[in-house]
Parts: C-alpha cells; structure tokens; sequence
C-alpha cells in the first residue's frame, strides 16, 4: 500500500473564517494595560487600547485559517515566527469589532514550512481599524511548494548596529506576567502558565506569551521615541526569535531608518543578555494623527 502523502491542502488557500465580534470596554483595555505594565497614561485609563491588544479581538480567528489548511498531525509543530501590525485606527472603548482571517500562501523550506494568515478588523461601520499578516512555522514539514502571498519583508540592516540608536532601554519580565497576561489577553496556552506542560514541550519553564513581550517592546519604543499617542503608530512588524522567562530582563534599542513625506520609520531588536528574542522589528510612525 502506498504511504499517503501529507501536504497542506491547497483547497483552504484564501478561503475566509467566519466572522467572530468583539464589544472593547474601557475595563479590559485597562487591564490589558495593567498586564503589560504599561505606563503610557491613555492605555493605563483604558482611553485608548494599546497597539498590541489589537491581537485580543483577532485572537479566536487565528487558528481557523490553519485548520483550513495545515494537517492535524502538523499542530503540535507550529511555532509563531512573525508578526505584523497595519494599523488604520486606534481600538477604543464602546468599539464593537469583527474579525475574520484566511491563509495567504506558504513556503516549504528544508528546515520547515512557513505560512500566512491574514487577519483583519472592522468597525460597526464595515471600516478598517487593523490589519494583521501572522507568519507561522511547522517545525521539520517541507510541504514541497511555494503558493500565494507571504507577508512583507521587514529585515534589520547589520549596518545599523554600528549606529548610535535613537532609543535604548530595558525593562523585566516580572514573575507573575504570564498569568495576568493570559487572562487579560484570552490566551490561556498551557507552556505559559504550567511548569510541566513547558518543560513537556521541550522548553526551560514557563515562558512568556510573545504579544507579551511584543507590547512591552511597543509601548517602550513609544516613550522612547517621542511618539506616545497612539494613533501615530501605523505599522509594527517582528520576527520572534527565542523565548522569554518571568523575571528576566529584556533590553531594545531602536535605529532611525527613515520614509519619504512625513512619516518616519525605525528598526528594532530586543535581547536579553547576549541572545536575541525579538529581531527583524520595524515601527513606522505618522507625524500627525
């Protein structure tokens, strides 16, 4: 008998979820806030969402896509490998938010296959309020083919590290923020809340959710940078690299790229100690919102 082969299933390729709603409320957006320890004064009163907790309404969408495609027996495979924010508006309170995704394409490489899936958010409008492009891996899967769109390139130039960065800081990962993290943001992944179910997946402990360390980095830059106001944010863009522990430190620095007109645009990395967890970051900002 011949062996069946397994592939991901061409079939499922741009094909959209169901649609799922979201009702935003100053309260979780304040608690949002709180699990990332986020000092900024309009996210910290629940004013206006953080940039990050755009992946809370999306979040229940996420996984529809890859069903859609990828074979059961591939789940326990995938990794997170990147992320990438277009953002059209800030989320506010009262915001009532539909989200739907579909698959855009994968890559097989030798090592294992990459894929997209594209998430969006509308207002009660039918208006565009983000975009997101989640790039995923299946770790040792060469599915054989290159079909559909991947998500845009955003590679550090090695050039800027011999620059001075126009932002630098550190900031910790306290020992409780994977448990607050999860019920603030709806994600309640065992590898970041149980010590063996962490170690069973082949890692130290438990780890830090990477939208975790993502809004840190976020809000970080912002201060950093001059760009506090949340609607000048108009694209944030990273290649998670290696995981996270609570109560370790995470240093990022920040390099001015430049765009065209008046926006502006900087490269990021964030390491702890010598190893790099998040790379490959970009953030573009509008000088007016």
């Amino acid at each position: 008998m011949t062996e069946a082969v397994v592939q991901f299933d061409e079939a499922g390729l741009g094909k959209w979820t169901d649609p799922v709603e979201f009702e935003v409320t100053r309260e979780r957006l304040v608690q949002y806030a709180a699990a990332t320890n986020d000092p900024i004064p309009a996210h910290r009163d629940g004013d206006v969402a953080s940039p990050v907790f755009g992946i809370v309404p999306v979040f229940h969408a996420l996984l529809a896509p890859a069903l859609e495609v990828v074979p059961v027996s591939l789940f326990g495979k995938i990794l997170h490998g990147e992320q990438d924010f277009r953002f059209h508006r800030p989320i506010v309170p009262g915001d009532r938010l539909t989200a739907r995704g579909k698959m855009t394409g994968w890559e097989g490489l030798e090592n294992g296959t990459r894929a997209c899936v594209y998430l969006e958010s509308r207002d009660g409008a039918g208006e565009l309020v983000n975009e997101q492009y989640v790039t995923f891996f299946v770790r040792g899967f060469d599915d054989g083919r290159r079909l559909g769109e991947l998500s845009s390139s955003h590679r550090l130039d090695p050039a800027l590290r011999s620059e001075v960065p126009a932002a630098s800081f550190t900031q910790r990962i306290d020992g409780d923020q994977t448990f607050r993290y999860a019920e603030a943001s709806g994600d309640p992944m065992p590898i970041h809340l149980d010590e063996d179910a962490a170690e069973q997946a082949g890692l130290p402990g438990i780890i830090a959710h990477g939208f975790c360390v993502l809004a840190f980095t976020c809000w970080g830059l912002m201060e950093g940078l001059g760009r506090e106001e949340t609607g000048r944010l108009r694209r944030l863009a990273c290649r998670f690299a290696k995981p996270v522990l609570p109560g370790q430190e995470i240093q990022t620095k920040a390099w001015a790229t430049g765009l065209s007109g008046s926006d502006s645009a900087f490269a990021f990395e964030t390491a702890v100690g010598e190893t790099l967890v998040i790379r490959d970051g970009l953030a573009e900002f509008t000088e007016t919102t």
